[in-house]
């Protein structure tokens, strides 16, 4: 039996890419890209609160808008069909339901646009989501998926990947003073 012996080889580091242990060895590219797609998100549910809250006219009209006394919730609730159609019409214009809603959705925005507390955020993202997924059935276009489904894989992603909070907000801040369960 013969053995061979191998020269250490010097590897040339400057064309790999740019790794960052404190960011979780994800490359710099990736890194990035998953802090835009958290703030993209964190744009929507912000925009979803302005709009509701003072009824912009996008998918609130100025007369149903929160500051001008209307519910949320009512609209879409209330013309809800399928089987969770009951429990979702029950809530429609309930005001605990209203107030958590509004408050889901300013906090879930605001934690995924700053980083700060992005996990928490995307983990109520995730129930959003899955709530407006009971209340959209039957699915109109594909038997089971639908945006609302892809919008909680998208929040289980953001809670899941560090990097997708450690990049392009607070989300490194945050990390090293939260408390744990906070992170």
């Amino acid at each position: 039996m013969t053995t061979t012996t191998r020269k250490s080889a010097t590897v040339d580091t400057t064309s790999l890419p740019v790794v960052h242990p404190e960011r979780h060895a994800l490359p710099s590219a990736a890194g990035y890209a998953l802090g835009v797609l958290r703030i993209a998100f964190g744009f929507t549910f912000l925009w979803a609160f302005v709009d509701k809250l003072f009824g912009l006219g996008f998918a609130t009209p100025a007369e149903r808008a929160v500051v001008n006394g209307g519910s949320p919730t009512t609209g879409y609730l209330s013309g809800v069909e399928g089987p969770f159609a009951g429990m979702f019409n029950a809530m429609a214009g309930n005001a605990v339901i209203d107030v958590l809603f509004m408050a889901g959705l300013l906090g879930i925005g605001l934690t995924l646009v700053l980083g700060a507390g992005a996990r928490i955020g995307a983990l109520a993202g995730v129930a959003m989501y899955a709530f407006m997924y009971l209340a959209s059935l039957p699915t109109v276009t594909n038997p089971f998926l639908d945006d609302h489904l892809t919008g909680a894989v998208v929040m289980i992603v953001i809670a899941t990947v560090p990097a997708a909070w450690s990049y392009l907000g607070l989300g490194g801040w945050w990390a090293r003073i939260a408390p744990k369960w906070l992170r």
